[in-house]
Order: C-alpha cells, then structure tokens, then sequence
C-alpha cells in the first residue's frame, strides 16, 4: 500500500484530536463514537462515498483513532487516513443491508475486545447517519455501556477554521465564481433547465486556474417564476422563459470544503417586485456585514438584516445563515450555530458562514448571498461576483 494522500498535516490532525478530548471530558465521554462522515474526515483525513453504509470513526481515552466501516472500503482508509492499519477495521459484507445482523453489533464486539465495554459512551443521535437500529444494537451488545447523547460535539470542533482550511474555502470561491460566470454566460429564453446544470456542474468539476472542483453536498438548487418561492426545487428539462426570474443557489467545493454563494438571474426586463427585494436585501446584507466582527453575536448579524428587511415591509421567518466548511451530502452547513435571534454565540476569527439573506415571497424568490469569514478587525466576502439582480435579455 503506498502512503495517505493527506489532505493536512499529522500536527493539525494531533491538535483536532487533543481539541475534541478535551470536549469529551467536558461532557463526561470516555470514548466518542463519530457517524457524520465530515467529522469522520476532519479527525482522519477518511474521504469517500460510503457513507450510504454503516461506518464510523471511534475516538477512545487514548491513542490514534478507530476507523470502522465495511471491508470492502477499509483500502480506502488506508490510501486517506493517517491511522495505522491496526486502527482500520472493516466488518463482513453479511453485515451490509442485512435483516438478520447489523454493522453496530460487529462494533460492539470489537469495542468489547479492545477493553472498552463499560464506558461512557458518546453517540451522534441527532445526525443523519446514525439510526435508532444502529442505536438499539449499541445498547443491547454492550449492556455495561453508559451512552450519552454527543451530537454535534465534533462539529462544534470545527467551528474556528485554520489557514489551510481557510485556504480550501478560497480555492472554492475561485471555483463558484466560476461557475456563476459560465451561468450568466450560458443562459438564455429557451434553454433547457437540465443543460443549464449540466453547464454549472462542468464549471464547477472542472475548476478554474489549475484548481479543480469537488462535489458539492447539495445539488445545485434554480427555481424560476412562481416556483422559487420554494427554497429547495432542483430542476427538469423544461425550457427557461422570458419575464421570468431564476435564483441559483450553487457551491463551489474543493477538497470537501465548501463555498456557497446565490445570485438571481431575471430574463427579460425585471420587475418592481424583484427591484424591490434587491434594494431591501442589499441593503440589509451591508447592515448585516458591518457588524459581523469578532466579539459580536450571531444575532447581531440577523438582527441588523431582519431590521432592514422590517422597514421593508418584508418578513423572513427562517434563519438567516450557518457555519460552512467541511462537508458531505446531504447538507454544506455544520449544523452548530445558525444566524438568527436568539442565538448568541460570540463571533471568531476564523469562523465562516454563509450569509443566506434568500427571500422566498408568495409568488417569486430573491437569493443574493455571501459566504464570510470573521477575521481579525471584521469580515471578508470569499468570493467575488457582483451583488446585484443579474439582468439578461
């Protein structure tokens, strides 16, 4: 086998690990068993497409990590982990899918080989990757075993980023920008929506200036007309129309980092409503980035956007942004902190987040966002693409 390609250094992986130990005595956890497939790889370096299976990444009182997953991938921990062989156990295929067994039982035994049957155990509960089956066999194999609800305890990790993660976001912004470009490019009356994507998928493989592009965890998201006043429509092969606006809510993504960023195309000539909504979001995203600055809340970001929007006459009743880095389907946020009110987590250099200042109104929807990063004195825009409805006849 040759050596792991790593994506950071043994030091930054040693430092993560002592970060989340200590989180762990914190919370009373002797050892942390980690589904989310980005905590996974943040605390390894593991990078692929199996997390449709049972596997995990077990963080006991001492020593390197386990990496846990099915056989056939444990060649995979090897080519991206840093873990010793030792410390990469696959479990036999019979475990896949199966009715009769499950992959936690396999891990249990394990667990209870290596001494650690009677822990304090951490679990991911509130995570898409972990089940209430794979729960339930946990707690009937180790029936010594204390569990404690650890969800998000990882991510949490994950919140200030270094300067090479930082530099992955930056290497996505060059990507998104991009791939905005070649929308704006391509797009015209009459062009089917699926050749659209297949033109913003290929910006964003594709990359640009010799850096080349990841998959994103979210498909890119372009409702048109009355349809974008949903949030979350993909697409299909119809025909883009004439008087009709489209937000393009796309990432770029490199190395499993993420950069999102949202512009509005109108076709035809816009409309009061849409002029309307970019006056008042433009000009609550610049109330929103004058105080996002270290010492500030996630609510002060909000607060200032919803203020501007309420003089508006406009109501947004969902969260105005989320954390952004590391991350696999079927979701780029971190699920920790989220920009609304009520939320007062105080702001760090080195946090990121995505500025979602999206308005979805009775019949149309209006996305114009930025993706931050809270530095020393205040906050930089990752990419550049301008902030403004994108008009095209």
């Amino acid at each position: 086998m040759t050596q792991p390609k790593l994506k950071f250094s043994l030091g930054e992986y040693a430092a993560r690990l002592e970060k989340t130990r200590r989180a762990m005595e914190a919370k009373g956890v002797d050892l942390l068993i980690v589904s989310d497939p980005s905590n996974m790889a943040w605390l390894t370096g593991y990078d692929g497409w199996s997390f449709y299976v049972h596997q995990a990444v077990i963080v006991p009182p001492q020593g390197e990590p386990i990496w846990f997953g099915r056989g056939q991938d444990s060649n995979g921990a090897k080519f991206t982990a840093y873990l010793k062989h030792d410390n990469i156990v696959g479990y036999p295929d019979h475990y896949v899918q199966s009715t009769e067994r499950h992959p936690m039982d396999y891990l249990s035994g394990i667990l209870t080989e290596r001494g650690f049957g009677k822990l304090t155990i951490g679990v991911e509960m509130d995570n898409y990757w972990f089940s209430a089956a794979a729960f339930a066999a946990l707690q009937k194999h180790l029936p010594n075993a204390r569990f404690v609800d650890a969800t998000a305890l990882v991510n949490w990790q994950r919140a200030v980023k270094s300067e090479t993660e930082i530099g992955y976001m930056r290497n996505a912004a060059r990507i998104v920008e991009a791939m905005h470009a070649r929308i704006f490019d391509k797009i015209e009356v009459g062009m089917r929506k699926c050749d659209l994507v297949a033109e913003i998928y290929d910006a964003g493989t594709r990359g640009v200036d010799g850096i080349g592009g990841d998959y994103p965890a979210i498909v890119p998201l372009l409702p048109s007309g009355v349809e974008a006043s949903a949030p979350h429509l993909t697409w299909d092969d119809r025909p883009m129309k004439k008087g009709e606006g489209t937000f393009f809510e796309i990432a770029g993504c490199y190395n499993r980092y993420h950069l999102p960023l949202s512009r509005t195309v109108f076709l035809g000539k816009p409309t009061q409503a849409f002029l309307d909504a970019e006056k008042a979001t433009l000009e609550g995203m610049e109330a929103g980035l004058a105080v996002a600055r270290p010492g500030n809340t996630c609510e002060d970001i909000a607060n200032a956007f919803f203020a501007v929007l309420k003089k508006y006459g406009i109501v947004k009743d969902n969260r105005t942004g989320y954390p952004i880095g590391l991350s696999y389907p079927p979701d780029w946020g971190e699920r920790t902190m989220s920009l609304r009110p009520g939320d007062r987590t105080e702001l760090k250099p080195g946090m990121t987040f995505h500025f979602m200042t999206g308005l979805w109104l009775e019949d149309m929807g209006f996305e114009t966002t930025e993706s931050i990063l809270i530095t020393d004195s205040g906050v930089e825009c990752f990419a550049n693409v301008p902030r403004r409805l994108m008009v095209k006849d």
